[in-house]
């Protein structure tokens, strides 16, 4: 590996100490309850490992927003590709639900 490439790995690799630190600590004392499949926090750290710290971080933070008491449940894995028209500077496109269609509409 050489040093850009380490450099590239290093803001993945920031993001992935406070999903370890919750999987390993709060997790345990919150309850491990997911309603989704895989938990978020795999979600998470897979979402950052296929698509980077940017989209993989607004797909994570979308995931986790969906879970709450009234949100979503069931299998919901990270998407092969990026959503269509997701852009850098619209970011709130990365954390849409499968599924979900605005219609265009944003």
């Amino acid at each position: 590996m050489t040093l850009r490439e380490a450099i590239g790995r290093l803001p993945r690799l920031v993001l992935r100490v406070p999903i370890l630190f919750y999987r390993y600590t709060l997790s345990a004392f919150m309850g491990r309850q997911c309603r989704y499949l895989p938990t978020c926090s795999e979600f998470a750290e897979e979402a950052i490992e296929q698509h980077g710290a940017w989209a993989g971080g607004w797909m994570a933070a979308g995931r986790v927003c969906r879970c709450h008491p009234w949100g979503g449940h069931g299998f919901e894995p990270v998407p092969v590709e990026l959503p269509p028209k997701a852009v850098w500077y619209m970011p709130w496109r990365y954390a849409r639900a499968p599924g979900k269609d605005a219609g265009g509409k944003l």
